[in-house]
């Protein structure tokens, strides 16, 4: 295996991987990043858009991985075909496995790697972690950088020892210092888990919690045990939703154009309606986690991707468990549709959230990490 590691950042072609680009470029631009984009080649156009606008803002290319690359079809026609034209669905994802993460582990290879991921601060998932040994995944949005596999291994009961020897050294916080110590030298129970454990040093002093994890890791195999003065230890800021949207905006890269709100109107007993749609996702125009309202924006907003999408809709497969693509499209039903999510505004409003992204933004969790970060 190389000694040399590389640092890598997957661009979606959503908001969170765009503005995380953005981000560390303007934070830390001693980072020899390389930008990489599984493309699907199911890719709505808006999606190309962005990723042209960040190749001129980062004045680097950002190299785009294809999966079947031999084959006549696109990676997703090719692979439909091998799977008997069984549709991917949130039990099945061949896709995410097919067209994102293979193309993205070869295109590694066995280098050590150390993978940047857009997953923000206000976000409680995790994300995709590869189980190649070579790969370590960072969260530069999150205060707590580290992946899971690394704070459980830290944390443990087995290293209490280790980290508290290191503790005077890596610990400058002359104030917590004592109770740094105290919560490392506690030992896990059912009441003080490790995300308590964790929770309590973060909020303490995030930076030495970092150094002392970045030390811990010269000892292991993890890719960032051979860097030296890896910049993101010294970071202690936690970025969410309304500082992606500033960090996009003030870069002049802007927000996906797919994320924007559209208006429509719907009749109901006789009173005229207005509200809002738009996408939440970025990823195939035919993504099986779209909520219905999304299936309608793309009816109305990219009808030809619409009846596209209609089409892989045979041999008794469907991008929906409970309704067909046909079905949706059907005015009563489109109206029942649209009715519904004016009553989800209004009650996502109620809850003090500013605008329909904030909204749709919360039932993101149930999405796949690999697809959208």
């Amino acid at each position: 295996m190389s000694t040399k590691v590389r640092h890598v950042l997957g661009i979606s072609g959503g908001k969170d991987s765009a503005a995380l680009a953005i981000y560390l470029k303007t934070k830390f631009p001693g980072l020899d990043l390389e930008y990489y984009f599984c493309d699907t080649e199911k890719e709505l156009d808006e999606t190309y858009r962005i990723i042209e606008k960040l190749e001129v803002f980062l004045g680097k290319k950002i190299i785009k991985l294809k999966a079947a690359e031999n084959s006549t079809k696109p990676g997703f026609d090719h692979f439909l075909e091998l799977y008997g034209g069984y549709l991917p669905s949130p039990s099945q994802r061949w896709c995410t496995k097919k067209l994102k993460l293979q193309p993205f582990e070869q295109y590694i290879g066995d280098d050590p790697v150390v993978s940047y991921v857009g997953i923000r601060g206000d976000e409680s998932r995790e994300g995709y972690i590869s189980k190649k040994s070579n790969i370590q995944s960072i969260f530069p949005f999150r205060k707590n950088i580290w992946s899971s596999d690394v704070v459980r291994k830290v944390l443990s009961d087995s290293n209490i020892d280790l980290m508290v020897s290191l503790a005077p050294e890596y610990v400058t916080n002359i104030a917590d210092k004592d109770e740094i110590i105290a919560t490392i030298s506690t030992k896990l129970s059912q009441g003080f888990d490790v995300d308590n454990k964790l929770n309590r040093l973060i909020s303490l002093d995030a930076v030495a919690l970092n150094r002392l994890v970045s030390q811990y890791l010269r000892e292991t195999d993890y890719p960032l045990s051979v860097v030296d003065n890896f910049p993101l230890v010294e970071k202690d800021e936690s970025i969410v939703l309304a500082d992606v949207y500033k960090i996009l905006e003030d870069s002049g890269v802007g927000i996906p154009g797919y994320y924007k709100e559209k208006s429509f109107t719907v009749n109901d007993n006789e009173i005229e309606l207005t509200g809002y749609y738009s996408r939440s996702r970025s990823g195939c125009y035919f993504c099986f986690f779209q909520q219905k309202i999304e299936w309608v924006w793309l009816y109305e907003q990219h009808p030809k991707l619409f009846y596209m999408a209609m089409e892989y809709e045979k041999d008794g497969y469907s991008w929906m468990d409970n309704e067909r693509l046909e079905d949706i499209i059907k005015p009563e039903r489109i109206k029942e549709i649209k009715l519904m999510q004016i009553k989800r505004i209004e009650k996502g409003m109620s809850k003090n959230n500013k605008s329909l992204i904030d909204i749709l933004d919360v039932d993101m969790g149930n999405s796949c990490p690999s697809c959208f970060i």
